[in-house]
């Protein structure tokens, strides 16, 4: 694959994130509300695309289990199938609410995103930093998952991107979560060559940070590399508006898409290469 550009996403590419931003999606929703979601449901929200950003994943969660409470009959399974039939994300998720036969005004006065995104980053962040980025005192005393994110890109990998590409971060975290985990990465990217949560309002699949991404690391053939299958459409969109280069989505094994089941799913989406870790990508890639 002749690229001259690398862009990467972050969580389940370069960290693990399964007991840090995932475990925090599943136990602010049972904090809140005393019952919530296991690990493969949040992989079945994923899946149904729209959900770049962890609060709103959060929040949607939160709704399936407030559905339920008032009597919705449905699995996650058919809430989340739902969900991506209305084009994913949070806007589809309420739609589903709304159209459920419950009910909706139950489960919405119950609702209540804000405690759900302060639980969230209390649990993610821990109690010191959460007083450094949230600027207030969180609502309890945690030491934060955020310690719980193993580095999945070795330092040789590192070095051969770096070396051989203009490179270049996309990720749905919030940027200052985003240069924590470069740093443990390793990765030194310039601010200009990265979009965060903080940079852009449409996230992913949405291609228009990946064509800036583009533009400003003056590539005309560029692999993005990412975990979800969101990624890999973001790159897929990105080909169709930006006809004049060339976008690879790469997908990655190391997130909630695993084995021969996520390779067919990641080729489905479109995805160019799929490989295991991220650590494969020097091989794939020639320059």
């Amino acid at each position: 694959m002749d690229v001259d550009a690398v862009v990467l996403d972050i969580d389940g590419v370069l960290v693990d994130v399964a007991d840090s931003y995932r475990r925090a999606i599943v136990e602010a929703v049972d904090r809140v509300y005393g019952r919530t979601v296991d690990d493969a449901a949040v992989q079945r929200f994923k899946n149904a695309g729209g959900f770049n950003n962890d609060w709103e994943l959060t929040y949607a969660a939160a709704l399936f289990v407030l559905a339920r409470d008032a009597g919705y009959d449905v699995d996650v399974t058919a809430f989340t199938d739902a969900i991506a039939e209305r084009g994913g994300g949070l806007d589809a998720a309420e739609a589903v609410v709304h159209d459920a036969p419950v009910d909706d005004d139950a489960v919405f006065d119950r609702w209540d995103p804000d405690r759900l995104r302060e639980t969230f980053q209390a649990l993610y962040l821990g109690a010191d930093l959460y007083r450094d980025l949230e600027g207030d005192d969180p609502p309890f005393e945690t030491p934060g998952y955020i310690n719980d994110e193993p580095v999945l890109a070795d330092e040789a990998t590192v070095d051969a991107l770096t070396d051989r590409f203009a490179v270049g971060v996309l990720t749905g975290r919030p940027a200052a979560e985003a240069t924590i985990a470069l740093s443990r990465a390793g990765l030194s990217v310039p601010d200009a060559h990265r979009f965060t949560m903080d940079d852009w309002e449409e996230g992913k699949p949405h291609p228009r940070a990946l064509v800036t991404l583009a533009e400003r690391l003056d590539a005309t053939r560029v692999a993005f590399a990412g975990d979800t299958l969101d990624d890999v459409k973001t790159a897929v969109n990105a080909a169709a508006a930006d006809p004049d280069r060339t976008y690879y989505g790469i997908g990655v094994l190391t997130g909630g898409l695993t084995g021969d089941a996520g390779r067919r799913k990641f080729e489905d989406a479109g995805a160019a290469a799929v490989v295991e870790t991220v650590n494969d990508l020097p091989d794939l890639l020639e320059s």
